[in-house]
């Protein structure tokens, strides 16, 4: 028996299918190993439950110790040095040619230089910068390598350096030695051998211990109310450090990861019920679904590679991209929600989960918050800069209460704060794929669009000056309407502003571009009138798509008459042909109709402009009857029923439209001549 399903059912089904695919790759994105599930500091009180060893594990030293430890037994450490033998005779013979070269032979000037540099290099010459080395890490002895292998030890005042070789030389040099610039043949010949001094530091730490007793299985560690200790820290610590060795080595147990299933869902679930229940506009559309559940993706999956390759903290992942991206495309409140929901769930994965839920919620908050109202690039800057501001001070204070000494503070996190800052302007980039990918349009893009000083607005104002006045005139109708029933007030400025470009086409078709001359439609059949201004939509669609408009603003475009008929020529085609039935397709228009609130108060705010100028008297009674009619004749004909927009919502339309108008066409006062 074959189960029929109904478009609703199948809808459902299909997101409910991807949220649990979304489900399934968190679960596998989280650590496979467990982590050690508590949380302690020195001074503060246990808050779980009592601790015993399960297994016997040794306990480590801290840093300090080792460090201390250490620095005690490299205090003997002699560093190895090679001597060089060759350099002796090579610097011999070669100041022994020059000095015969230009004093001539003097036998016992020879024999004194052959004396003192064989009784100096036979010591060995050390660079300035290794002995000071040397004396900086308070060496008294190095060991010395001879060509053989075989070493010796002798005290740092032992050796030379250029400077004190020279000076040696010159103590009891003959006078015609001393003119001759020594300095040209005193090379350095004893050299730092670091393998060799390292395998002996290597060989000295080897009894470095790095443990400083042994805790048995059974073995009381801790209990609940009981203060944390330095001793206690130790033993918790080690205790760390074993159990996430033998984690890494042991898969999770299935317990573990019927927990994680469970938790992941239920957020999940959360997260469908609020889309499904509370914004129906997002749930209809599997490309917006697509878009947040994506973004949630990247956050786990950049935190989950942080945590494996331990190359940068976790807290380096721009996890405020999440709620500003969200917020761009959609709504606030789904942003935080969003936000909240893939905090929580990274939060199991990462240590001190109470602190990054704090600083994450915070800046969540923060990244909404400053994004209220986006109508420029540069304010994504700004949220990245009070998304830090938020990080540092929550977690100072945070610290301050935790740790209670400033000086404990890890002001390392500072560092990843401000990284994870910079990322966020990675948005510019994010926002416009996203865009491009799944159709969508940003306040900062339609902020773009609604600047009249753009090439095609430009255009519009030059070839159409009468129609560009109505679509700005429409523009603020319409926009002040979107504010008052919680409409897109910028989506539906934008798209009044782009709906009759179509008349650009042929301008001198349009009355309000005709300047009170002929107008040639009265030279045309009714019928073919009729199909001139009703090309005019078609046209306007042709030209948004040549100069790359959103579909959100072409949509305006097709739907601003829904199916209106062009009333004129069809009552005048009926009056010139009263025994003739008239071709309705003829007089109407293509559409579609309004497909939403914006759509529908733009149909709304076209007509009742475009009726307002052809008042002969404009008085509170007149405006009033003019909209009314106008709108409510588009009731009738049933051109909002594809609009989600309630009778509540129409009548708060007519009553800001008739306001508007009045204040368009208010009387203004006769100013006196003056009496001659």
């Amino acid at each position: 028996m074959q189960i029929k399903l109904t478009p609703i059912q199948r809808q459902h089904i299909s997101r409910i299918s991807l949220f649990l695919f979304v489900a399934a790759i968190i679960v596998v994105l989280f650590p496979k190993e467990n982590k050690f599930k508590y949380h302690f500091e020195v001074g503060k009180p246990w808050t779980y439950e009592l601790i015993t060893a399960s297994f016997d594990f040794p306990i480590y030293k801290n840093d300090q110790q080792v460090s201390k430890e250490r620095d005690e037994i490299l205090k003997d450490f002699t560093p190895y040095y090679k001597l060089d033998t060759t350099a002796n005779n090579i610097q011999i013979n070669k100041m022994i040619a020059d000095f015969q070269k230009n004093q001539g032979s003097q036998p016992a000037i020879q024999n004194y230089i052959k004396s003192k540099f064989k009784e100096i290099y036979a010591v060995g010459i050390i660079s300035i910068e290794e002995y000071n080395k040397l004396l900086k890490d308070n060496r008294k002895y190095i060991s010395c390598i001879l060509p053989n292998r075989v070493t010796h030890t002798m005290p740092i005042e032992g050796v030379y350096t250029p400077r004190t070789a020279y000076e040696e030389i010159l103590k009891n040099a003959p006078t015609a030695l001393k003119s001759n610039n020594l300095n040209l043949y005193l090379v350095e010949n004893l050299r730092f051998d670091s393998t060799t001094s390292a395998l002996s530091k290597s060989e000295m730490l080897k009894n470095l211990s790095l443990t400083s007793g042994m805790v048995q299985v059974g073995e009381r560690i801790i209990d609940r109310g009981e203060i944390v200790t330095h001793t206690s820290y130790q033993v918790l610590n080690s205790l760390k450090i074993e159990s996430e060795k033998r984690n890494t080595a042991i898969q999770k147990s299935s317990v573990v990861v019927v927990g994680e299933v469970v938790m992941i869902l239920g957020l999940m679930t959360l997260l469908f019920l609020y889309i499904n229940l509370f914004r129906p506009r997002i749930y209809d559309s599997k490309s917006n679904l697509i878009l947040i559940l994506s973004l949630i993706l990247l956050m786990v999956g950049l935190t989950s590679l942080a945590i494996r390759i331990n190359a940068f903290s976790y807290y380096m992942v721009p996890f405020a991209l999440l709620p500003i991206i969200i917020r761009v495309f959609f709504d606030s409140r789904t942003a935080l929600f969003a936000h909240i929901i893939t905090m929580l769930m990274i939060s199991f994965m990462v240590d001190n989960s109470f602190q990054f839920i704090l600083l994450q919620i915070t800046i969540g908050m923060a990244a909404v918050s400053s994004l209220k109202d986006m109508s420029q690039r540069s304010q994504l800057a700004q949220t990245a800069l009070y998304i830090f501001l938020s990080y540092v001070l929550m977690f100072l204070a945070f610290q301050c209460i935790s740790e209670g000494d400033v000086q404990r503070i890890n002001w390392q996190f500072i560092v990843y704060f401000a990284v994870s800052s910079v990322f966020l302007l990675m948005a510019y980039v994010i926002i416009y794929l996203y865009e491009k990918i799944f159709g969508l349009l940003s306040s900062v893009t339609l902020v773009e669009l609604t600047n009249i000083n753009s090439d095609l607005m430009m255009e519009f104002s030059e070839r159409a000056p009468g129609t560009f006045q109505h679509s700005l005139q429409v523009s603020n109708l319409a926009t002040e309407a979107a504010k008052k029933i919680n409409a897109n007030s910028l989506l539906v400025r934008t798209g009044a502003l782009y709906h009759d470009i179509g008349k650009m086409k042929h301008p001198e078709y349009f009355i309000e571009n005709q300047l009170g001359g002929k107008n040639p439609l009265t030279d045309i059949d009714f019928e073919e009138a009729s199909k001139i201004v009703i090309n005019h939509v078609t046209d306007g669609v042709e030209i948004a798509k040549k100069n790359h408009l959103p579909e959100q603003i072409i949509n305006f475009i097709g739907t601003h008459h829904g199916f209106c008929k062009t009333k004129y020529f069809y009552n005048s085609y009926i009056n010139a042909n009263p025994d003739k039935k008239p071709d309705d397709a003829i007089f109407t228009y293509p559409g579609p109709l309004p497909n939403n609130k914006e759509t529908a108060i733009l149909m709304m705010a076209d007509a009742v402009e475009a009726r307002s100028r052809s008042l002969g008297v404009y008085t509170d009674q007149t405006i009033r009857e003019m909209v009314e009619s106008m709108i409510d004749g588009q009731i009738a004909e049933g051109q909002f029923k594809d609009a989600p927009i309630t009778f509540q919502d129409v009548e708060t339309v007519k009553a800001v439209f008739i306001e508007k108008i009045k204040s368009f066409y208010h009387s203004r006062i006769v100013y006196p001549e003056l009496k001659k």
